[in-house]
């Protein structure tokens, strides 16, 4: 494990090491958990944007979508048990 040094404030030092108390971990074991979790968060969001970026190049490069009413039928219909046809898309509105 490699060291990294940083500086926090009294008052943040002593929130975290008032929040470690409460969790039942070390200060440092505290910290550690709270970059674990703010990495996997900004990895999810890289993954969503990355995800929405691809789909919104496929609706520019066809000119096609499925209206939200079409899609919210088909995942309705598919909550409840039922095997619905896959709305098709369409050629955008202009």
């Amino acid at each position: 494990m490699t060291t990294t040094t940083i500086r926090l404030p009294p008052e943040l030092k002593a929130r975290v090491a008032r929040a470690a108390a409460r969790a039942g971990t070390t200060a440092h074991g505290f910290i550690l958990e709270a970059i674990a979790e703010k990495a996997g968060q900004a990895e999810l969001q890289a993954e969503f944007l990355g995800t929405a970026e691809e789909r919104y190049a496929g609706i520019v490069a066809t000119g096609k979508t499925v209206p939200w009413k079409d899609m919210r039928r088909y995942l309705e219909r598919r909550v409840k048990g039922d095997k619905p046809t896959r709305p098709k898309p369409r050629a955008l509105a202009r």
